[in-house]
């Protein structure tokens, strides 16, 4: 590239997969390096853009980071789709097939995002799930190559597994002895079952096209300089180890939401973060939290791609109403398997439980976590809902959808012990039990290992701690690449 932009900061181009939980710590990621002067472009689809202009305030972005910047291309998918439910999948091979060709000619044509104020990007920071045409052509015209991973390690190293798992069999696995154990991942021996791998694994035939693109995708991180993970070390340490012997390169940073507000207190004296939701925050929710006691409320959601059933929202209102407890709610508007006025909570339930019940249709996840009324979490177990969980001190009830989830729920029950693993089953008893055992029979024993995790994960990411220094050696690493 010679001497084009000589002179200016590195320029980092940094691509997240287009759904809400791919994105959102991709954007706090960009925070972090432009608050190391560090040039960024994040290239999130047209969707996704059209969603974060109407709900969360970019222009402050802007304001804050004068080397900021966004870019859009299209995911391959009409404006109609649900991007939801078992449908998201769909994103995955809209990417490989529209987006890759697309992606190519937009980087080609504009000389690699080049400007006036800016280099040709430097560098190029890439979903580790599908994106790997970013790699293709990072690798083609020698720019440096980082994966980044939004999910936990323990679904990366899985999933990094999948060659193995069919080799010994335990794949195909849909419905076929799930509660088997899995002894071919190392350091999960043990404690890993069938049904706690990965969500694309659970197939009735290994020639499924999600199982073979994304095994074929998973086997290309290690060509990368370097993997980027959203998690730090005390908490998935043994895991990390593993991980390691593929990817040497690996920058555990995480928490990231926690670690954004560190730095900028650190630089800015000022712990404010701007939103990334896709969708309208209500914050009703805050003003009830603060009528309620203290580690009274248990929080419920299932995050931005979860879809429920009739009957599975029925289960989980009664066994809500059933145990007791005050809890708040956020239901999406599109979160429900039906458009008709039997999908909604039936009147009389609403209103038999109106004094310990409040229902959104999205929260400000983070606060809500660490408002000191709330004293459990029943989550779809999402890596960014797992992660604000732990380093709020709250401890969870694991309900599995898809992807990472799965896998997830287990290292939260069977490794951390900061919750319960309710997988595969949807039934208001359990769902009662579980829910009084989280917030009343167990409560103690639950918040004392949600505190100490806690502490460790807010020591990662401040001066001394592993996720900080490993932020200033990739900032490093990034700011050498231009070196002469």
């Amino acid at each position: 590239m010679g001497h084009q932009g000589a002179g200016l900061p590195p320029h980092v181009l940094l691509f997240p997969l287009p759904v809400q939980g791919h994105v959102n710590p991709m954007l706090k990621l960009a925070e972090l390096l432009c608050l190391a002067d560090i040039h960024v472009t994040v290239l999130v689809s047209n969707f996704s853009h059209a969603r974060l202009l109407k709900h969360a305030n970019l222009q402050s972005r802007l304001v804050r980071y004068p080397g900021f910047c966004f870019r859009t291309i299209s995911d391959g998918l009409p404006d109609d789709h649900p991007r939801a439910g078992q449908r998201a999948m769909e994103i995955l091979t809209s990417m490989k097939t529209v987006t890759g060709p697309l992606f190519k000619a937009m980087m080609i044509s504009n000389n690699c995002l080049a400007s006036e104020n800016r280099r040709p990007v430097t560098c190029i920071i890439a979903d580790g799930v599908v994106l790997s045409f970013a790699g293709d052509f990072a690798l083609e015209r020698g720019i440096p190559l980082i994966y980044f991973h939004p999910a936990s390690s323990c679904f990366f190293w899985a999933s990094f597994r999948i060659h193995e798992l069919i080799e010994t069999g335990e794949i195909p696995l849909k419905g076929n002895g799930m509660d088997m154990p899995v002894s071919c991942v190392p350091g999960m021996e043990g404690f890993l079952r069938r049904c706690d791998l990965p969500g694309f694994c659970r197939v009735n035939d290994i020639a499924d096209p999600y199982l073979q693109l994304l095994m074929a995708e998973f086997k290309k991180i290690p060509r990368a300089q370097g993997v980027i993970g959203n998690t730090f070390d005390d908490l998935e340490g043994p895991i990390l180890s593993q991980m390691r012997n593929p990817c040497p390169n690996l920058y555990s940073i995480g928490p990231l939401h926690a670690h954004l507000k560190a730095r900028l207190i650190e630089k800015m004296n000022s712990s404010t973060t701007s939103s990334n939701s896709f969708w309208k925050e209500d914050w009703s929710c805050m003003t009830w939290l603060e009528s309620q006691p203290s580690k009274s409320v248990i929080y419920v959601s299932f995050g931005s791609l979860t879809i429920l059933t009739r009957d599975q929202l029925l289960e989980f209102w009664y066994g809500l109403v059933n145990s007791g407890q005050r809890f708040l709610w956020v239901i999406r508007p599109d979160s429900i398997a039906s458009d008709n006025e039997e999908s909604q909570i039936p009147a009389e339930l609403r209103d038999n439980t109106v004094e310990r019940c409040h229902m959104v249709g999205w929260a400000p996840q983070e606060e809500v976590l660490a408002h000191p009324s709330v004293g459990g979490f029943l989550t779809h177990s999402g890596w960014n809902s797992t992660l604000e969980s732990i380093t709020a001190g709250v401890p969870m009830i694991c309900w599995p959808y898809l992807g990472d989830q799965f896998i997830n729920s287990r290292f939260v029950s069977e490794v951390w012990r900061l919750g319960l693993d309710m997988k595969d089953t949807c039934d208001r008893i359990i769902i009662e039990t579980m829910v009084r055992d989280l917030m009343d029979v167990r409560k103690d024993e639950f918040q004392q290992r949600a505190n100490q995790m806690a502490k460790l994960a807010k020591r990662a990411i401040h001066e001394g701690g592993s996720s900080y220094s490993n932020l200033n050696h990739l900032i490093d690493y990034i700011k050498s690449m231009i070196m002469p």
